[in-house]
């Protein structure tokens, strides 16, 4: 890749990530797409998927870290609040917000892919720029980019309570304001069965409380009970 190329990757570490890559090569593989490769082998041979795979071990090992040092909860408590800060949502919204999307080398097919599909791209590349950060710079430097990208993100996930299982936190809820129990069922499939969306509604005795999607019934169990617990959460604020 010729130098006037490299440029706007080396201006997105200067002016985003806060220094520049004395080896560019690292940020860009990081955000390049299996996809890319198999459509440009001649020029291209290698993707993201290794920095991902490193980027994956080292932001776990940060934010146990931070969590060990900071709390003392029980163990299955900083379990469920690390799930919260490391799941693809998380790291897909950090990733949206550092504007790299369009940085992201990916095939014609994939860039206009679903936004389940392209969200699952930028939480991949945003472990990947992890990876990369860390061997440019060290673990210090990569632990601190994760400090303010993701753990950063924990007081409002405490505050909200969306670390706990929405599924079981929706049922106390329901349980306690309405005195009846969640019950899910399927509003749509659409797809080939490779490739499914799924759509389900969870209801409070005759009330559509919230919907979701997903690739499994259960992820889309897993959202619409978030979209309930936002309904709830609502009418609390309304009541107070």
């Amino acid at each position: 890749m010729s130098g006037m190329l490299k440029a706007p990757y080396q201006d997105f570490a200067r002016e985003v990530l806060g220094f520049e890559f004395e080896n560019i090569d690292l940020l860009i593989t990081a955000l390049t797409h299996r996809s890319y490769v198999n459509e440009h082998k001649k020029s291209v041979s290698e993707h993201n998927e290794r920095l991902e795979f490193l980027g994956d071990a080292v932001l776990e090992l940060s934010v146990t870290n931070y969590l060990y040092t900071n709390f003392s909860e029980p163990e299955g408590i900083l379990t469920s609040w690390r799930a919260a800060l490391v799941r693809t949502e998380s790291i897909g919204a950090a990733g949206k917000n550092l504007g790299y999307e369009p940085l992201i080398r990916m095939s014609r097919g994939e860039k206009s892919g679903s936004d389940r599909a392209r969200a699952q791209i930028l939480a991949n590349a945003f472990e990947a720029v992890i990876g990369a950060i860390y061997l440019e710079r060290g673990y210090e430097d990569a632990d601190e980019f994760i400090k303010k990208h993701i753990v950063s993100k924990l007081d409002g996930i405490l505050q909200s309570g969306s670390w706990r299982d929405p599924k079981s936190h929706l049922q106390e809820v329901s349980q306690r304001i309405d005195n009846a129990t969640p019950v899910y069922k399927v509003i749509s499939e659409i797809g080939p069965d490779h490739d499914k969306v799924f759509t389900l509604g969870v209801y409070i005795g005759d009330k559509l409380m919230g919907q979701g999607s997903g690739s499994s019934k259960q992820a889309a169990q897993q959202q619409a009970a978030r979209a309930a617990l936002s309904v709830y959460s609502e009418q609390t604020s309304r009541d107070n």
